[in-house]
Parts: structure tokens; C-alpha cells; sequence
């Protein structure tokens, strides 16, 4: 699997350090577990959100279907039925759905605390890509142009993403909470136990050319496309809608101690045809760790030496 990295992304609370005047500023929190002393209104964490409220923002849609409710790739392997001889491959590595939390309080709480921070950055929820006008169109979005060509997705792993999208789509998302820290803003942990090879989260948001974002401060961008025609590369601008792919932090890579914490990457695939651009896991997750990738993945352009 080939990793791609954020085209230009920096660590949001560097970011509001800067803004602060310097008697607001707490020390640095890489060396220090100080906590900064004020922080601009919308960065801080907002309310709690209603159930109704919840279901509004996510589009949540009632659906009466539970046959494949929580089903695991273990079941789907034993509903298929074996055919032809017995012949030795090379196993591959498959994506693997991720599992809800069973508890609909605890599922509830989990989009809650998505739905604030979302909030707090004036963002709305997608769980897809998305093309406005002015921006690249959905026509722009084609893996072929990819230089060196683009790994296909299976498809064993498009029936799993596909799964998951059903799944966030009724409302049993991830198991995983947005919480704000002091040090690097907001952050996501998994809130139950997540698996080596599990499908995490897409990363989504508007897409757009590289032209047109070459002096953009978003913080937050995602390589979609590095086409040999530059004029066709694209990215993912999450600043208006994306999703908790948006809040995953990523690691300082130039230290034995950052590289440790990594326990997810961002792949890039083509699916139908289009790029898409997923989070997975790269080892098994215990509950109320924290996720990271490498934002550089193999390219090592993007400093990450100030990374916590």
C-alpha cells in the first residue's frame, strides 16, 4: 500500500500560540504539561447536543433492517460458500469493518462530541467527498490521472466500505470520540477496541485543484490526485464540511518516541474509477488510546519536528 501525505497541514494549536498575545501564551506544551490559559472562542469545546439534534446534523436515517447489524468479517467468511480446488495463495491483507459500540447512549455521545467540535470550527458533516462550484467537478476526479497509476480497491474491501457507510448512515458509527487537549487542540481516541486492518474513516471535504490552494491557510489539506499534468492534481480541503478523519493527529516523525505512537496511515485507492482517500489501522487500537498517522507518509516533505 502506498501512503500519500497532507499536501500542507500544521499542528492547530502552533497555530493559536501565534494568534495569542504572549501573556495568554502557557509554555511550550512539548516540554510542559501547562495548560494554555485562554483560547479563542471557537476553538473552545461547545455543549453538549440533544439526540434530536444529533440526528439532524449527521442526516441520520431510520432503518428497520438489522440483519447485518455489528456482522463481523468472520461471519461474512463463513456465509460464503467454498468452491474449486484447494490451491495455496499468498494471503492478502483485507480492510475490516469497523465495529460499533453496542450501547446507543455510548454511540450518541461518541457523534456528540464529532458534532461539537465540528461546530466549534463552523464545519459541517460529510462523510463524502464533495464538489462545489468554482471548485474542481466530480468529472476532475479520476485515478487514471494519477502519475505511476493508483491501486484498485477489491472487491472484498469495496463490500466493507460500502458496510460502513451503511452503518454511519443509520447512525452506528466508529468507535471513536473527539476530545480537546491543551496541547494539540482537538484529537481523536478510540472509545472501544479497534483491530489491526480495520477501516477507520474516509477523509472527506470539498475537492479542489492544487492551483487553487497553493496559498491557502487551511491546515488541514489532503494530496487526492498528484497528477503528471499539475494542472489536474487535486486535494481535499476540509475547512467547510469533512468528517472525524479531520481531527486525527498525526506524528512527529523525526523521533523513535513520535514514531511509536503511530497506529494508523492514510491510503489512497481507486474506486470506481475515483480516488478516495482512507484511514486504516495499522495494528491493534485499545480503548481511550489516541489515533496517528504519518502526515509525510514515504515523502518526508511536510515538518513534523514540532509535532508533540
Amino acid at each position: 500500500m502506498r501512503l500519500r501525505r497532507p499536501t500542507r497541514r500544521a499542528s492547530l494549536m502552533r497555530q493559536v500560540r501565534q494568534r495569542l498575545p504572549h501573556e495568554m501564551r502557557a509554555p511550550d506544551c512539548r516540554k510542559s504539561s501547562h495548560r494554555i490559559l485562554a483560547l479563542p472562542q471557537m476553538l473552545r469545546p461547545q455543549k453538549s447536543f440533544s439526540q434530536k439534534k444529533i440526528i439532524d446534523f449527521f442526516r441520520i436515517q431510520k432503518c428497520c433492517d438489522k440483519k447485518d447489524k455489528f456482522s463481523s468479517p468472520l461471519d461474512a467468511r463463513k456465509r460464503r460458500r467454498r468452491s474449486g480446488s484447494l490451491v495455496l495463495h499468498k494471503k492478502r491483507r483485507r480492510l475490516l469493518p469497523y465495529i460499533p459500540s453496542e450501547d446507543p447512549a455510548r454511540r450518541l455521545k461518541q457523534m456528540g462530541s464529532l458534532a461539537s467540535a465540528l461546530t466549534a470550527l463552523q464545519m459541517e458533516f460529510s462523510d463524502d467527498l464533495t464538489y462545489m462550484p468554482h471548485m474542481a467537478p466530480r468529472s476532475a476526479n479520476q485515478a487514471k490521472f494519477e502519475s505511476g497509476g493508483m491501486q484498485v480497491l477489491s472487491k472484498e474491501d469495496t463490500e466493507t466500505l460500502e458496510q460502513c457507510r451503511a452503518m454511519c448512515k443509520r447512525g452506528e458509527c466508529p468507535p471513536l470520540i473527539v476530545v480537546f487537549d491543551s496541547c494539540e487542540g482537538f484529537t481523536v481516541e478510540a472509545d472501544g477496541q479497534i483491530k489491526d486492518m480495520t477501516f477507520i474513516a474516509e477523509y472527506t471535504g470539498d475537492v479542489d485543484y492544487l492551483k487553487n490552494r497553493e496559498h491557502d491557510d487551511c491546515d488541514s489539506m489532503m494530496t487526492l490526485i498528484l497528477a503528471t499534468d499539475p494542472s489536474k492534481s487535486l486535494l481535499v480541503c476540509p475547512d467547510k464540511r469533512g468528517n472525524i478523519a479531520r481531527f486525527i493527529n498525526g506524528i512527529n516523525n523525526h523521533t523513535l518516541e513520535g514514531r511509536k505512537k503511530q497506529n494508523c496511515k492514510c491510503v489512497r485507492y481507486s474506486v470506481n474509477g475515483e480516488c478516495r482517500v482512507f484511514l486504516v489501522a495499522t495494528r491493534d487500537i485499545a480503548q481511550g488510546e489516541r489515533l496517528y498517522y504519518d502526515y509525510n507518509g514515504h515523502e518526508h516533505e511536510y515538518p513534523t519536528h514540532h509535532f508533540v
